[in-house]
């Protein structure tokens, strides 16, 4: 079987993923969870943030993966929903599935107000620097994270990470139209996981999006953002699965 690959998004860093990997009872030799670069170390010399550069980082991950043990399954949360869509759209051969949460390209989806706020010259270097670790821990563990998981994953509120979240929102304004087309080339064997209550990204976008390519919808009510920690149970189910289906 191939790797397992999960991909986190924004604010966040591979932590995230400790619940469902718990609830999955994965080995550690069957996946792979990296750090999106910047997240959690500063990234390397010329490496720009945008949302190129991010695609082409993680299907450089998908490449060798599949190098390593075939066909790869994807998971993506936010940010790593929408640079997980865009990969396999681009290298389908490389893909086994995938599924994705609570984000996605898609030409109906207007940036939600913090997203235009960074977007913005001067603003978004204010708003970083205003915002402090303790604020970002008490704001995720409201959003659904565990006290001590929204702590760790506060902690890598660092400056790398906040140039780095500018850097990519920056050349993400039109992401959802830039990358619609190649959509199409979605892997047929794809699902996407939704938080009814987020206050981000509307469920209607997942719907249109499912519409379109024929993935499965599995919304989750009285869910948020985080889908993927606080029904990391319902997913790991769902997971195996969207693992276990023979290929279309």
């Amino acid at each position: 079987m191939g790797l397992k690959l999960f991909l986190h998004g924004v604010p966040d860093t591979l932590a995230m993923w400790d619940p469902l990997i718990a609830e999955l009872e994965l080995e550690d030799a069957a996946y792979h969870a990296p750090a999106m670069p910047g997240f959690v170390t500063p990234p390397q010399e010329g490496f720009a943030a945008t949302k190129e550069a991010y695609v082409d980082w993680y299907t450089a991950e998908i490449e060798k993966a599949h190098a390593a043990s075939g066909p790869v399954d994807l998971v993506g949360h936010d940010w790593g929903a929408i640079i997980t869509v865009r990969a396999a759209s681009l290298r389908p051969d490389l893909i086994n599935s995938w599924c994705v949460a609570n984000a996605l390209p898609h030409p109906d989806y207007e940036w939600h107000r913090m997203a235009r706020m960074w977007q913005t010259p001067v603003l978004g270097e204010l708003i970083m620097a205003l915002t402090r670790k303790e604020a970002l821990c008490k704001a995720l563990h409201a959003a659904g994270l565990p006290a001590d998981l929204a702590s760790r994953e506060a902690s890598h509120w660092t400056p790398h990470m906040r140039k780095s979240i500018l850097k990519l929102y920056r050349s993400a304004k039109t992401a959802g139209t830039d990358w619609w087309p190649e959509v199409a080339n979605l892997p047929a064997r794809g699902m996407v996981f939704w938080g009814e209550d987020d206050p981000y990204v509307p469920t209607s976008i997942a719907e249109k999006f499912c519409a379109h390519t024929g993935a499965a919808l599995e919304k989750q009510s009285q869910t948020g953002h985080w889908s993927v920690v606080e029904r990391a149970d319902v997913l790991a189910g769902l997971l195996k699965q969207h693992w276990a289906q023979e290929q279309p």
